[in-house]
């Protein structure tokens, strides 16, 4: 438990670099405040393609685990492009609501959990390995930024629900 808590302090503190160049994140929601920021510009691509901005608009609360553009690279090559495709919106979908939460999940409230139900339907494990807070296999690189409709946690990995990574 002191691991976890650990592990977030130094999260928080990573946080508040993000947080100084969105001073008006918590006025700003999920998508407009990812769009914000070009570490997120595949994710924003992948939202929209998937048409799930106004969804991520909404009043929520939702807690998104938003991973980096360095995390989609580092999937097999063409799979983003794959994804984006028109043919392929469920999986996108799928992927996508699999990195979101409902509800306002911030960093002090993890310490209390193991796991989480994700919108997609699927849990994700929840953990604190060697210092790092990890979310399956992906580790929390920055948390607790605050929107006005709920809070990002950035992550360095796409997460995969076991269907879709056993079919790509």
């Amino acid at each position: 438990m002191k691991k976890l808590i650990s592990a977030f302090v130094v999260i928080l503190f990573s946080a508040s670099a993000f947080a100084g160049h969105h001073k008006d994140a918590e006025n700003m929601d999920i998508v407009d405040t990812a769009a914000g920021n070009k570490m997120f510009s595949t994710l924003v691509a992948a939202v929209k393609a998937a048409d799930l901005v106004s969804t991520l608009k909404g009043d929520g609360p939702f807690t998104v685990f938003a991973p980096t553009d360095e995390a989609f690279a580092a999937l097999p090559a063409g799979t983003v492009e794959m994804l984006l495709k028109p043919e392929n919106k469920q999986t996108l979908v799928q992927i996508l609501t699999y990195h979101v939460v409902a509800g306002k999940v911030t960093a002090e409230d993890v310490s209390t959990l193991s796991n989480a139900t994700t919108v997609e339907g699927s849990q994700v494990d929840i953990s604190a390995k060697m210092g790092n807070v990890m979310i399956n296999n992906a580790k929390v690189i920055k948390a607790d930024i605050m929107t006005s409709n709920g809070v990002i946690h950035v992550i360095d990995t796409v997460l995969l629900p076991a269907e879709v990574a056993a079919a790509l």
